[in-house]
């Protein structure tokens, strides 16, 4: 019972991730290339293939239709109208109607046509040419048919039988007109029209109400408004008789036929079955083929070693203008990849790209992409992208998402791939960063192939210095401030959210403040003229803050290194606490912070200003009060005044050791 609901929960988990990545919408579009009801169905029910053998199976039958309709043209397929219902008549032993007879004939028809076809293609050595040879054409059959029926008719060369009764009908339907049309013109006054009618299937006359005793016959029918009375004359009433005998006994033949046709048709049900399978099969086939032929895709290779290389991928539902194909790759060694930059700046569509095409190769399906294109047998691909709020079941957006991303973890392995958009967003941002690398942790440890997004720097700093992670980013214009789409991996990515609303008008003074708000300083050339800046903003320009002056990124990492002073009231992240510096930051960047009484060194990136030691101490304050215990100040101040050699300051708390200079 266990093991059938994780497989349910699978199941569900593998099918919202196809509809998150359109592979849905890709099937729909195969699907539409389909003539066949019966392929369209199969078509629908296509999902990724966990046999390598199979898919690359399934992918050389794509390759081999794409070839066949490159070389051959289009093939005549069947659209197989009514065939399954033909058959089920067949099966319960009841009469098929000429049009489903009809519906069998040109079936056939088709089957011969896509004989021919198929034996020319077997030349170029394509194994799908090779269904030719399970298909039988039935001759006798569609011949027979298509001499007795056309349509929903019976033909009259049907049977001898038939052609002789329908002539006595001719005949006799003559005679009745002639003897109507002589009484027509006997006496003219007693008929509203000069013309032979038909009611009810009866030859009658058109007699005026006031005539109706003249005519000596049987009433057929009335008109609308009485005026008028339709009569068949008692004068050709035996030959009426004799009609009507000589129509039982045309329906009674055509039934006979019907029912002879239809046991034929039984007889060879098995191979028009057989036949049926053949032709859907190639409408799904050729129908991939058509799809690479739109989507200018190509085969890809499908293994089992663990890499996934895309070159010049292109997501295949976005028109191709200007779209910038995607270059990627994760392996044996690059387990995971974060990729980081702007908004609109394309993470997301790669994100998508990456697991679509994986799912299309796994498929059988051709790729949009270049040579040297190649995926692994990965068990599923689960994804977390997009905005899962639900207000049905009362989850905010970070909730919707935290509980996706636990039901994917629990069901990931070694085989999955695993896609995340936006990781730990939609809720306080230290906090998130912590759950972000938690669960970049996790899927480091189950060994599985992950890609996911995010504006965290932590997490950033998480893919620097983890093995098997990747930083990656998406290439950003700063002088038209537009988004490239590229994938670039190897680099992280910039949120470039100040730099943008600087170039877009963001008066100064406020960029000064959200700049000191999000890292603790304040770029100089934000303001030339400090006096002009409101008060909180003269505050953060006096503060003792180290000013930028040079806008490129490494300097601007450096002077934000250097800019935390002895004696700063600090917020440590992820988890917020308080701590005050004591040591200013090292060659790696770790800066010497005090919390709750204990000193450690933490990265620069983690930091960030509370309020400057300038504002907590006076000028020259000693900071050893704060930092030191009596014993090292005093020993402190006896090195400062003659070296020896024999005193060791060792600072509380800390395996970090002081000589004498």
């Amino acid at each position: 019972m266990e093991q059938a609901n994780k497989i349910d929960e699978i199941n569900e988990m593998m099918v919202k991730s196809q509809e998150i990545l359109e592979f849905d919408h890709v099937i729909l579009q195969l699907a539409a290339l389909a003539l066949s009801e019966e392929a369209k169905e199969k078509i629908r029910s296509i999902s990724p293939y966990l046999d390598v053998k199979e898919c690359n199976l399934k992918m050389e039958e794509t390759t081999a239709a794409r070839r066949l309709l490159e070389q051959f043209g289009t093939p005549p397929l069947a659209i197989m109208k009514d065939m399954k219902k033909v058959l089920k008549v067949c099966e319960m032993g009841t009469m098929l109607t000429a049009d489903e007879l009809e519906s069998v004939a040109i079936f056939l028809s088709s089957c011969h046509r896509m004989k021919r076809y198929l034996s020319r293609a077997e030349q170029s050595g394509a194994g799908v040419a090779f269904y030719g040879r399970s298909i039988t054409e039935l001759e006798l059959v569609r011949e027979e048919i298509q001499e007795s029926v056309s349509g929903s008719h019976v033909l009259d060369q049907a049977s001898t039988e038939l052609r002789n009764i329908r002539k006595k009908i001719e005949t006799i339907n003559s005679k009745i007109k002639e003897k109507l049309e002589t009484v027509l013109r006997g006496k003219k006054a007693w008929f509203a029209d000069g013309y032979v009618a038909v009611r009810n299937g009866r030859f009658v006359v058109p007699v005026k109400k006031e005539y109706k005793h003249q005519v000596p016959g049987t009433v057929v029918d009335v008109s609308g408004s009485g005026n008028t009375l339709f009569i068949e004359p008692s004068a050709i009433q035996k030959l009426q008789e004799e009609l009507a005998y000589l129509e039982i006994s045309e329906e009674n033949e055509v039934y006979r036929i019907l029912y002879e046709l239809t046991g034929l048709v039984d007889g060879h049900r098995r191979e028009l079955e057989l036949n049926m399978e053949a032709m859907t099969a190639l409408d799904v086939i050729f129908a991939k083929g058509k799809l690479s032929v739109d989507m200018e895709a190509i085969e890809v290779p499908v293994t089992t070693e663990e890499v996934i290389r895309i070159k010049e991928g292109r997501h295949p539902l976005l028109k191709t203008e200007n779209l910038i194909p995607l270059n990627f790759e994760l392996g044996k060694e690059r387990r995971g990849i974060v990729i980081t930059g702007p908004n609109t700046g394309g993470k997301t569509v790669a994100l998508k790209t990456v697991g679509l095409l994986s799912m299309m190769a796994r498929s059988g399906l051709h790729v949009p992409a270049k040579a040297g294109t190649t995926f692994t047998m990965h068990n599923m691909v689960l994804c977390d992208i997009g905005d899962g709020q639900s207000i049905t079941a009362n989850l905010s957006t970070f909730s919707a998402h935290i509980k996706n991303i636990i039901e994917i973890v629990k069901l990931t392995t070694s085989e999955t791939l695993i896609l995340l958009d936006e990781l730990g967003s939609g809720t306080d941002p230290a906090e998130g960063m912590g759950i972000a690398v938690a669960i970049l942790e996790e899927l480091r440890a189950k060994g599985c192939h992950f890609v996911v997004t995010t504006h965290y720097p932590e997490v950033k700093e998480y893919a620097k210095r983890t093995d098997g992670v990747v930083n990656a980013r998406m290439a950003f214009d700063r002088e038209t401030l537009s988004p490239l789409y590229r994938l670039e991996i190897g680099e992280a990515g910039e949120s470039c959210a100040l730099y943008i609303a600087k170039r877009l008008g963001l008066p100064e003074h406020m960029l000064a403040v959200a700049n000191e708000a999000a890292y603790g300083t304040y770029i100089e050339n934000i303001e030339k003229n400090p006096s002009n800046l409101p008060a909180r903003a003269k505050k953060i320009s006096t503060a003792g803050v180290p000013r930028i002056k040079d806008s490129g990124k490494k300097q601007e990492k450096i002077l934000k290194r250097d800019s935390f002073q002895i004696g700063d009231s600090v917020f440590v992240y992820p988890k917020k606490e308080i701590g005050i510096i004591f040591a200013t930051a090292n060659e790696m960047g770790e800066v010497g912070v005090q919390i709750k009484g204990k000193k450690q060194l933490v990265s620069y990136k983690r930091l960030k200003i509370n309020v400057p030691a300038s504002q907590l101490y006076p000028e020259n304050y000693d900071f050893s009060i704060i930092f030191d215990s009596v014993e090292t100040r005093k020993a402190r101040h006896d090195m400062a005044r003659k070296y020896s050699s024999d005193v060791v300051v060792v600072t509380k708390n800390e395996k970090l050791t002081y000589k004498g200079e």
